[in-house]
Formats: C-alpha cells, sequence, structure tokens
C-alpha cells in the first residue's frame, strides 16, 4: 500500500494553503517531493496542462474550500461518492484528491521518463467531475485511532504467527527508515493539522509498512499455498483499516464537512 500517497500531500497540503498557512510555492514544493513534476490537466478555463500553483489558485478561486483523500481497492471504494468515470479512474489509480466547494476531483497518472539509468517521475493531474456527496466508509479520526491500536497487535501477531519475514528485523529496518526520513523533512502532515491526525496517520504509515515489507519480502515460514493464502486473508483486513485511517488523518481538516480554520 502507498505510505505516502501523492493525494495525501496534494489534500494536506491544499488544505494548508486554503487556511492562509502556507504560501502557493511552499504548497507546490511539498506536494512533488520527489517528483520531478506535477502537473494538472482539464482545469476549468485552462486549454491545456498547468502547473500546480496555478491550479490550486483557480480551484480556490472556483470556490474550492478544502480537499479529501480518496484510497480505493477493487471491492472497497474508500473515500468515492461517484459518478461511475470518476470511481474507475480512481480505483485504478487507487488514490484520488475531491474538492469540497465544487464538483471537481483530481486523479494521479504517474509515469516514468528519461533515459535508462536516469529516470524521473512525472505526474498528471486529472480534473473530473465528482458527485457531491458523502465518501464511502471514511471513519473519525477517534474511529480510525481505536481500530489502529487493534490493527497494530493483529498485524504483529500475523506476522510472527507465520513466520514471515516482516515480522522481524527486516520490518523494524523500513520503520526505522521511515522514521529518520520523517525527521528529516519534520512536517509529516502540513501546518496546521491537529495533533491526533498527526498521530493517526504515523500509526496507519507503521501498519502499512508491516504489511507491505510482509509482501514484499518473501514467504518466510509460510512455505505451503495453504499457509500463504492465510498469510493474505489475515493482513487484507489490517491493510484495510490503515488504508481507512490514512483517510482519515489527511481528511481531519474537512472532517464532518466543515474545513478546520
Amino acid at each position: 500500500m502507498l505510505v505516502e500517497p501523492r493525494s495525501g500531500l496534494l489534500a494536506a497540503w491544499g488544505n494548508a494553503l486554503l487556511a492562509g498557512l502556507v504560501s502557493p510555492d511552499e504548497a507546490a514544493l511539498a506536494i512533488v517531493g520527489e517528483d520531478a513534476v506535477h502537473r494538472v490537466e482539464g482545469l476549468p478555463g485552462e486549454a491545456g496542462p498547468v502547473g500546480l500553483t496555478l491550479a490550486l489558485g483557480r480551484l480556490r478561486g472556483l470556490g474550492a474550500t478544502g480537499f479529501r483523500v480518496a484510497l480505493p481497492v477493487p471491492g472497497h471504494p474508500l473515500g468515492l461518492s461517484g459518478p461511475p468515470d470518476f470511481n474507475a479512474r480512481a480505483l485504478e489509480a487507487e488514490e484520488a484528491v475531491v474538492a469540497y466547494g465544487v464538483p471537481y476531483g483530481l486523479v494521479p497518472e504517474v509515469s516514468e521518463a528519461g533515459p535508462e539509468g536516469d529516470l524521473h517521475i512525472e505526474v498528471v493531474w486529472r480534473v473530473l467531475p465528482v458527485r457531491e456527496a458523502p465518501p464511502a466508509d471514511v471513519p473519525s479520526l477517534g474511529e480510525a485511532e481505536r481500530e489502529l491500536a487493534e490493527a497494530l497487535r493483529d498485524a504483529t501477531a500475523v506476522l510472527s504467527r507465520l513466520d514471515v519475514a516482516g515480522s522481524g528485523p527486516v520490518a523494524e529496518a523500513a520503520v526505522d527508515a521511515y522514521r529518520a526520513r520523517v525527521e528529516r523533512r519534520r512536517e509529516v502532515l502540513a501546518p496546521g493539522y491537529p495533533p491526533r491526525a498527526v498521530r493517526v496517520l504515523e500509526m496507519a504509515q507503521r501498519v502499512g509498512l508491516l504489511v507491505s515489507v510482509a509482501y514484499e519480502n518473501g514467504h518466510g515460514g509460510a512455505v505451503s499455498s495453504s499457509e500463504i493464502a492465510a498469510r493474505g486473508e489475515a493482513l487484507r483486513p489490517v491493510e484495510r483499516v490503515a488504508r481507512r485511517a490514512l483517510v482519515a488523518a489527511y481528511n481531519a481538516y474537512v472532517e464532518g464537512g466543515e474545513v478546520r480554520r
């Protein structure tokens, strides 16, 4: 699963911009991160792709009052509200941003460019109409925090029981590396987010890391097909909880339909 989804960065820093807590250039720099460039295509009033700074300003001018995140996967349309075309594109990307105050959403299309050995990432955010309706299956911060505490215990227990590599030093090394990266960046979310949202995001990322490392580092002792299937079945609900919590954390600015000021 995505530990730091691009949609989360766009929503978080877009919300900070709308609240007047960061400049347009600061927001754009944080959203692009280690990618080479981000462009926005399909923006009302623009004939072609534009940069993030202009796009965020245009969305604010159109009436956007906040941004929320969707992290859907097959069988779980987390954060989506329609219509079908937007849902399908968001499901293919496994993430999207939905604006409050205007009926638009943004779906990232990620591609690699450049010569072999010097590839870089380019992102085009596709602006599409969205249905103004409650998003699917998004928990409150409090609900997400309670679910995560149990999910973290479950993930550790499952991985240990199945003797999966992700339950030991490999997982801890991945978590430590992520913590070091966060420490360098200092800002886990964007300015203005409540401490509880930061806490929920960090815990969700830890759970997500444990699940990802388990999937990516071989089968450990789960050598039979039945044991491998059991591992996947046990981890799926844990991953679901982590994704729900990520959405709750990024959406804390607009929880309950109102932008925090």
